[in-house]
């Protein structure tokens, strides 16, 4: 079922560029929503498959909203998602760059 969750730590298109490539295999079509705050994303899933999905935002630095870990691990949590970014950006201009070449 069609299913939209809440999701902390998720800046830009670089965020999304990760989320939608790092949990394609796994989890299928994502789409982020960079409009509302906190973001969400939107995928096929059930319910079995949640915890699972809460894992993997997790170790990505994107936590479902709502949930804290505590200091230490909230701020690591943040640094994982500026990687995650800063990683998303960098295959974004790839992706530009390729598509501007054909």
């Amino acid at each position: 079922m069609k299913q939209t969750i809440k999701v902390e730590n998720v800046k830009c298109g670089g965020c999304a560029s990760t989320l939608k490539n790092k949990l394609k295999d796994d989890f299928g079509e994502i789409e982020v929503n960079l409009e509302v705050m906190p973001r969400e994303i939107t995928l096929e899933i059930e319910d079995a498959e949640l915890d699972a999905l809460h894992d993997a935002l997790k170790s990505l630095g994107y936590p479902v909203s709502g949930q804290s870990f505590g200091f230490v691990a909230d701020t690591s949590m943040k640094a994982k998602s500026f990687v995650s970014c800063a990683i998303g950006k960098v295959d974004n201009m790839k992706a530009d760059k390729f598509h501007s070449n054909d």
